[in-house]
């Protein structure tokens, strides 16, 4: 079945006006409405998968084949940053706006995060990295405290995330090894309710939601307003 229902909460059109399917011989043909009417909106809408990660102990947070979401949430504003916060706090995800946040990506993520870490320090926040990440920040003058993976003894960033010391965490891996490595960095973030990042466009994303809202989320509409 076309999963057409998922932008009538966008658009506020019915299914029925995008398209008419019909099941033929086994072949799903669908065919569009020649009168549809291009129409521009004023808003954006972002989904949410939420899983239940926080049910189970010991579970690893990344997602495979077999995982299966327990809902979805919609976050909508007339700005990404706004909507993204959005559905990352309908989610569970409550993405801070101070503190300190943790950084460790790959190398060909670092030149691709930069000026979203330029940002979060215009902000305020404190950024902690691991080594090969803190040098390279270091050299592009953003100022950036050490601090030791988990197999570089304690204190860890493990320990920090447990002791409330860390609010944002995010890391890239590459290779099966650095992945498996960074298992405990998650289950701690799970754990502690951290926001987890593991891809440089979320990453990108929670630091436009932080940077639009970081007084606080002030755009609040009914659904029927958007439509108005």
């Amino acid at each position: 079945m076309l999963r057409v229902w998922r932008e009538r909460r966008h658009i506020a059109l019915p299914p029925r006006r995008h398209t008419s399917i019909i099941h033929k011989n086994s072949f799903l043909i669908v065919t569009s409405i020649n009168n549809l009417q291009k129409t521009k909106y004023n808003h954006i809408g972002i989904k949410e998968a939420v899983f239940p990660f926080a049910k189970f102990d010991g579970v690893d947070v990344l997602l495979g084949p077999e995982m299966r979401s327990t809902g979805e949430v919609l976050g909508i504003a007339s700005d990404f940053g706004t909507a993204f916060a959005k559905s990352q706090l309908a989610s569970g995800t409550k993405v801070p706006n101070k503190g300190t946040v943790f950084i460790s990506v790959k190398d060909s993520d670092k030149p691709l995060i930069l000026e979203s870490i330029k940002e979060l320090r215009r902000i305020g926040f404190n950024i902690v990295a691991t080594g090969g990440t803190q040098t390279y920040l270091e050299k592009n003058k953003i100022k950036t405290s050490k601090i030791n993976k988990v197999l570089e003894g304690r204190p860890h960033i493990v320990d920090a995330m447990t002791n409330g010391e860390i609010q944002l965490v995010f890391n890239t891996t590459e290779g099966s090894k650095a992945l498996s490595d960074s298992k405990s960095l998650r289950q701690a973030a799970l754990m502690n309710s951290i926001p987890y990042y593991t891809t440089i466009s979320g990453a990108v994303a929670a630091v436009r939601g932080i940077k639009k809202t970081s007084n606080g989320i002030t755009e609040v509409k009914s659904l029927q307003d958007y439509f108005k």
